[in-house]
């Protein structure tokens, strides 16, 4: 199974153990109102498992893949507090396609950057 394969379980699982194993030790992660990259698993998990929360209910979907040799960038879209966002994961994987490294992700228009800052500070507080 790839990283890939394993990321897509954890979107539906949302198995926070899934998400642990999935990501190397010094993976960075890129977040779209955070300007410093984060480095670390601990971090990266943290973000991610609560970008799950909030961003990966039942709206949420992949509209479009785009996949490198060690890569891929997945377009999603899904609607929180009456507001549409549409953004992309940019994900690349480690030289056996097993972890994740890097994780970036982008997302517009403003207004959803500005609800998932507010939505995601919460998130974090709380976690």
């Amino acid at each position: 199974m790839t990283a890939l394969d394993r990321w897509r379980d954890f979107i539906k699982s949302h198995d926070r153990g899934v998400l642990w194993d999935l990501l190397h030790p010094n993976v960075v992660f890129e977040s779209p109102v955070v300007h410093t990259p984060q480095r670390g698993r601990e971090i990266t998990f943290k973000y991610l498992a609560s970008a799950g929360k909030v961003l990966g209910g039942p709206g949420f979907k992949y509209v479009g893949e785009w996949r490198g040799d060690n890569g891929a960038v997945l377009e999603f879209e899904n609607e929180i507090e009456g507001i549409r966002i549409n953004g992309v994961d940019m994900i690349t994987f480690n030289d056996y396609g097993s972890l994740i490294t890097h994780f970036k992700v982008m997302v517009r228009p403003l207004k959803a950057i500005n609800l998932l800052h507010r939505l995601m500070g919460e998130q974090l507080a709380r976690a």
